[in-house]
């Protein structure tokens, strides 16, 4: 089975790290995505650090550990903007809040590309309708997961995709 092409079953989660809180302002300086298949992961999965071309705050980089020395040595989005791409294809993407969409679709505005075709899936919207609190770190510890730092999409399984499945 080709996965790369059927897409009923094959979904994505992504998560994004910024040099901050808005998508109009910051960049994003992360980016994770975990391929899924009937909500298992398949091995598969993209991460790059990516170069913002701006200075990441001091209050940013005590969350996610990124600084802008560490930064400078990869590439801007621009050129690792295809790739991630045809990474998701058409797969639904899912990300806990609509916070990591918002961004990326604001990158892919400033190099005059159109929003993210896929369909999305907060998780979080999902998971306030039967928990409080839900985020993420919230959520992990309700269900008893590992709950890593920064680029929460590469521990096997994603939290946010096993928080779904257990709270749904």
């Amino acid at each position: 089975m080709d996965l790369g092409r059927n897409f009923r079953n094959r979904e994505i989660v992504l998560d994004i790290e910024t040099t901050g809180l808005s998508p109009k302002d910051d960049r994003i300086v992360e980016i994770a995505c975990v391929e899924l298949f009937d909500h298992i992961p398949t091995g598969r999965h993209f991460q790059r650090y990516v170069n913002p071309c701006r200075d990441v705050p001091p209050i940013v980089r005590h969350i996610h550990g990124l600084t802008e020395e560490f930064l400078t040595s990869y590439p801007p989005f621009t050129s690792i903007v295809d790739d991630l791409l045809a990474f998701i294809g058409q797969a639904p993407v899912a990300s806990h809040s609509d916070f990591d969409i918002l961004f990326l679709n604001a990158e892919l505005a400033r190099i005059k590309h159109g929003p993210i075709a896929s369909p999305c899936i907060d998780t979080l919207a999902m998971a306030r309708q039967r928990f409080t609190p839900a985020g993420l770190r919230d959520l992990c510890y309700r269900f008893s997961i590992e709950a890593p730092g920064c680029c929460l999409s590469l521990k096997f399984p994603p939290p946010a995709a096993v928080c779904r499945d257990r709270a749904f």
